[in-house]
């Protein structure tokens, strides 16, 4: 369904079937002229009421498809730029959640579970790409590289970290073209000094408040000069560092200053929540549910959207639960066992996630004859052809009698098996496979380690 007659009138769509509203059964919600795009609360329109809470707006064609959790879908194909259609998620109703990545994987991870956007974490990249604290170590330069990375394995739009900006206003200019090169579709800018830190953090300092809005004046202009429509989310940290009133004072500053949406980090209480969503009623609002103890109390999409949130970021969730898992798995590395099979996913799903199936499709439309040679060759007189598709069962019995592990893994993955069994270090596993018959059932080895465990591998 075309959506001619908006903005977006060369790009496919299709919105959902409102009966009874101003779109038209069928008909295609258009994208606002900028002078109005911030006319989007919900009591404003009948359209909106009908609307239910929470959708999830997009899928781009080239990805897995996104679930969504209601009947109210907005699709968008692959050509569109996605700074375009985070506009238009903006201009949905409900309240849209958006988990903070920190790589391509993680980004994936969030789209393929179906979120209509996505974040990167400052707090999360400096950990995971330098393993520092969010104090001010990472550099534009590599934000920017990271970021690339981020907004090209996805289709879904990526609102970017900016921090500070990195510099004064005219580092602004410069950090909001780079950041529409790398494909982010919003961008995130606070008034913090450097170095800055992250916002729940103790010592937060800011620049004055001119200085402040002059950052977003001169984001707005590089936007313009651009050509681009990224959305620019214009954050303060005065609330810790100064006060609420300042920091509801930054806000409006900022909305009239040409902020798409406003953003007051570290607020303190439900009440101050409130009151910042009174301020500029027209313009977005953004929450921070900072996980495991920040400063802002944690509150349902349900209760945010209430209030009067638009997006909400979740910036710690995946970075958090990927240390703890590392740990543990590390614990038990470290005891001579392997994650449990419930903590992490199967060799197969972890290549399913990572394209490999979607590769090995795509791969057989350019073979050639020589490949098919190659392969008839190998399936003939290689010991080793079909390895992939055998599988070998790795079983341990405590002295007790008790199972400790019953994991099958492909009988490829000989390299990786120390590091899952340490007891089967120094075993030559592939002249035990070459020796095997092609029967399946067999067992390759059968002995007790050191501790009096018996370890059991059976190639199936």
């Amino acid at each position: 369904m075309n959506c001619s007659g908006s903005a977006l009138s060369n790009t496919n769509y299709s919105a959902t079937t409102i009966a009874g509203t101003g779109a038209g059964a069928g008909g295609c919600i258009p994208l606002p002229p900028p002078h109005l795009r911030h006319s989007r609360r919900a009591s404003s329109s009948p359209l909106f009421q009908f609307q239910s809470r929470f959708i999830h707006p997009l899928t781009s064609k080239n990805c897995k498809p996104l679930r969504a959790t209601t009947t109210s879908t907005i699709s968008c194909s692959s050509n569109i730029e996605k700074a375009k259609l985070l506009r238009r998620i903006l201009d949905s109703p409900g309240v849209h959640q958006g988990p903070a990545c920190f790589d391509a994987l993680s980004a994936n991870l969030v789209q393929s579970a179906g979120f209509p956007l996505c974040f990167t974490s400052g707090f999360s990249i400096s950990a995971s790409r330098l393993g520092l604290p969010d104090t001010g170590y990472l550099s534009y330069g590599e934000m920017i590289d990271q970021g690339q990375l981020i907004t090209q394995s996805v289709g879904i739009p990526v609102i970017g970290d900016a921090d500070n900006g990195y510099g004064n206003a005219m580092n602004v200019k410069r950090t909001v073209k780079g950041y529409i090169s790398a494909g982010f579709a919003g961008i995130i800018l606070e008034d913090q000094v450097s170095p800055k830190a992250c916002g729940h953090t103790q010592g937060r300092k800011v620049v004055s408040r001119e200085e402040a809005v002059m950052r977003i004046k001169a984001a707005v202009d590089a936007r313009n000069e651009s050509g681009s429509d990224i959305v620019i989310v214009a954050r303060t940290d005065s609330r810790q560092a100064l006060s609420l009133d300042e920091a509801l004072y930054r806000s409006r500053a900022f909305a009239d200053a040409g902020a798409d949406v406003v953003f007051i980090d570290a607020l303190a209480s439900k009440q101050e929540m409130e009151a910042f969503c009174q301020v500029s009623p027209l313009v977005p609002k953004m929450a921070n549910m900072l996980e495991g103890g920040g400063k802002t109390p944690i509150l349902t999409p349900l209760e945010l959207e209430d209030i009067g949130y638009k997006i909400v970021a979740y910036p710690l969730s995946l970075i958090g639960v990927s240390i703890r898992a590392m740990q543990d798995s590390l614990t038990a590395i470290k005891g001579g066992r392997i994650p449990p099979p419930g903590s992490m996913p199967s060799f197969e799903e972890i290549k399913d996630i990572l394209g490999f199936n979607t590769y090995y499709e795509e791969e057989k439309r350019y073979t050639t004859s020589t490949d098919q040679l190659l392969s008839k060759r190998d399936s003939s007189g290689n010991p080793f052809s079909g390895i992939w598709s055998r599988t070998l069962r790795i079983k341990i019995t405590g002295r007790d009698g008790a199972e400790k592990l019953d994991l099958r893994i492909p009988a490829g993955f000989l390299d990786g098996i120390t590091n899952i069994v340490p007891a089967l270090g120094g075993v030559n596993l592939k002249k035990l496979l070459d020796n095997a018959t092609e029967e399946t059932g067999g067992k390759l080895l059968d002995f007790n380690d050191r501790m009096g465990d018996r370890i059991q591998v059976f190639l199936e």
